[in-house]
C-alpha cells in the first residue's frame, strides 16, 4: 500500500474481513498524482450469497434488539469515528482528492448524523385509533428487512454513514456496496460500526463490478429495500431490477441545481458564499450550485465578482496546506467537464475564468466560470458535476422560476433576495426537494435530504431517514 494510506481494502461478510484468494481486484488511484494506493478485492457470487444469508439471519436477530440498545451501539460508532477522524480524513483525501479540511469536516459531520439516528431509534411512534368499546386498532411501524445499499464516491465517508446509520437504527440488516474508487473510507467507517458492537451478520460490505452485484442482490427475495445514491441512468436501471420483487426504494439521483440571484440581494455576501460552495469538492456535489440565473440589474457585477473570486481559488493536492480545491476524483470527470466547456464556448458562452485541465499528473480541472451560456449548451442540460459555474441573465421573476423548473431534475435550488414576499413565492413555486434562501447549506442531521422528479424519491437524514426503512402495519383487534 502507498505511504499514508493506512487501510487495507477488504470485504466484510458475516463478521469476517476478507481479501485475496482467487478474487478479481482493481487498483485504487490517488487522483492527485495517479499513483496506485492499493487493490480492492471483488466479491464472488459465493461471497454475495454468503452476505445475503448473513443479512437474513442478521435481520431476524437485530429486529429483536430494543431501540435503546441499537442507539447505544450507534453512539459508540460515532465516538469511534471522532477518535479516528484524522486518520479517516487522510484516507478520504488520498483516494477521493478533496482538501484535508473538507475531508475532516465530512468525517465529523458523519459522526453527528449517527448521533441523530441513535436518538431517533427510540422515537419511531405508531398510534392507536378510536374504535367502539371492546375493539382496538393500532398502526405499527416495523423494520422492512435486509437492505441493499449502493453509494457514490464523492462523499466516501458521509454516503456510507447515510446508508448504515438509519438502517441499523430502524432494526434492519444491510449489505453495503460503496464505490470501488474510494474503498478505504468505507472500510474504516465499517470498522467503527463493527468495533462499536454491530453484529457481523447485521452489516456487510462488498465491492466488485456494480452491475454484477446489483443484479444478484436485487434479484434475491431476501432483499426488501434498495437504497441508492448516484446517477439518474443507473438509478433507473436499479429501479427496473428492484421491480421484480416489488421492494421498497430510496433513490437520490443527483440534480442540476439552479441559483436565482435577484437584484435586491447583498451582492458581496452572496458572491462569497456561492463561490466557496460552487468549488467545494471540485463541484462534485449533487447539490452543488451550478445554473446561476442572475437578474439583469446585477448581472455584469455578479459575473465579474464571481470570476475574480474564482481566479483566487488555490488548486492542488488536497493533502497540501492551503489548498482550497483538489483534483477531480477519477479520470472520467475532467474529460466530461472539458467536453462541456468546449461545447458551451463553441455556442457562444464567454469564458471568464479557468476553462482548462489544470495541473499535470492528476485529474485536475481549473475552477471555471462561463457567462452568457445558451440554453442549448450541453452543460445547461446535463449536470456537469465539476468545477463549472454557468451564468445567464433574466429580467422578470417568472422567467427565473421557469428556468429553475425547466429541467427534469429537482434535488436542490438556491435563491438570493431580501424580499420576504418573493421568498414565500419561491418556496412554493420552485420544483425541488430542498431549497436554500440566502444561504447554501442543505445538509442537517434532523432535516430530510432528497429530491423530486428525476432526482429521485424518498429521503435520507431526519426522521424520514429511519421511516424510509420501515413498513406500516394496521392491526385491528376485537
Amino acid at each position: 500500500m502507498a505511504e499514508g494510506y493506512e487501510t487495507q481494502p477488504a470485504l466484510f461478510i458475516d463478521g469476517e474481513w476478507i481479501t485475496g484468494g482467487a478474487r478479481d481486484s482493481e487498483p485504487v488511484l490517488n487522483p492527485a498524482d495517479r499513483s496506485v494506493l492499493a487493490e480492492v478485492p471483488h466479491a464472488t457470487d459465493d461471497d454475495l450469497d454468503r452476505a445475503l444469508d448473513a443479512a437474513e439471519r442478521g435481520f431476524r436477530q437485530w429486529r429483536g434488539v430494543g431501540p435503546d440498545e441499537r442507539g447505544r451501539v450507534l453512539q459508540r460508532a460515532a465516538a469511534l469515528i471522532r477518535e479516528r477522524a484524522d486518520r479517516i480524513a487522510r484516507i478520504v483525501t488520498l483516494e477521493q482528492g478533496k482538501p484535508l479540511a473538507e475531508a475532516k469536516g465530512e468525517v465529523l459531520g458523519s459522526a453527528g448524523l449517527i448521533d441523530f439516528h441513535a436518538a431517533e431509534a427510540g422515537r419511531v411512534y405508531g398510534r392507536v385509533l378510536m374504535r367502539p368499546a371492546g375493539m382496538r386498532s393500532m398502526v405499527l411501524h416495523q423494520p422492512v428487512g435486509p437492505v441493499a445499499a449502493f453509494c457514490a464516491w464523492n462523499f466516501p465517508a458521509l454516503n456510507v454513514v447515510r446508508k448504515l446509520a438509519p438502517a441499523i437504527a430502524a432494526g434492519c440488516s444491510i449489505i453495503l456496496k460503496p464505490s470501488e474508487e474510494t474503498p478505504g473510507s468505507a472500510v474504516e467507517i465499517m470498522r467503527c460500526f463493527a468495533d462499536a458492537g454491530v453484529p457481523g451478520e447485521v452489516a456487510q460490505l462488498v465491492f466488485g463490478v456494480p452491475d454484477t452485484i446489483s443484479r444478484r442482490l436485487l434479484a434475491s427475495p431476501i432483499t426488501r429495500k434498495l437504497s441508492f445514491t448516484g446517477s439518474v441512468p443507473v438509478g433507473k436501471h436499479l429501479m427496473r431490477l428492484a421491480a421484480d420483487t416489488v421492494m421498497k426504494m430510496t433513490l437520490e439521483l443527483g440534480g442540476h441545481a439552479p441559483v436565482l440571484v435577484f437584484d435586491d440581494c447583498d451582492l458581496d455576501k452572496t458572491l462569497d458564499l456561492l463561490v466557496a460552495n460552487k468549488f467545494r469538492n471540485a463541484g462534485q456535489v449533487c447539490v452543488s450550485p451550478t445554473r446561476f440565473h442572475v437578474q439583469q440589474g446585477v448581472y455584469e457585477a455578479f459575473a465579474k465578482g464571481f470570476a475574480e473570486r474564482t481566479r483566487a481559488v488555490t488548486v492542488g493536492n488536497g493533502a497540501a496546506t492551503g489548498v482550497q480545491m483538489g483534483p477531480m476524483a477519477n479520470p472520467r470527470r475532467p474529460e466530461a467537464v472539458a467536453a462541456m466547456v468546449d461545447d458551451a464556448a463553441a455556442k457562444g458562452a464567454r469564458i471568464l475564468a479557468g476553462g482548462g485541465r489544470g495541473e499535470e499528473g492528476g485529474f485536475f480541472f481549473q475552477p471555471t466560470v462561463l457567462a452568457d451560456v445558451p440554453l442549448d449548451a450541453k452543460a445547461m442540460i446535463d449536470e456537469p458535476f465539476g468545477p463549472v459555474a454557468l451564468i445567464r441573465p433574466f429580467t422578470a421573476d417568472e422567467d427565473a422560476i421557469a428556468e429553475a423548473n425547466r429541467l427534469p431534475y429537482g434535488l436542490a435550488a438556491y435563491c438570493f433576495t431580501e424580499s420576504g414576499r418573493r421568498q414565500n413565492v419561491l418556496a412554493e413555486a420552485v420544483e425541488t426537494g430542498m431549497l436554500a434562501i440566502n444561504q447554501a447549506r442543505m445538509t442537517w442531521p434532523d432535516s430530510p435530504f432528497g429530491g423530486v422528479k428525476e432526482s429521485g424519491f424518498g429521503s435520507e437524514d431526519g426522521p424520514e431517514g429511519i421511516m424510509a426503512h420501515m413498513v406500516t402495519k394496521a392491526v385491528h383487534i376485537a
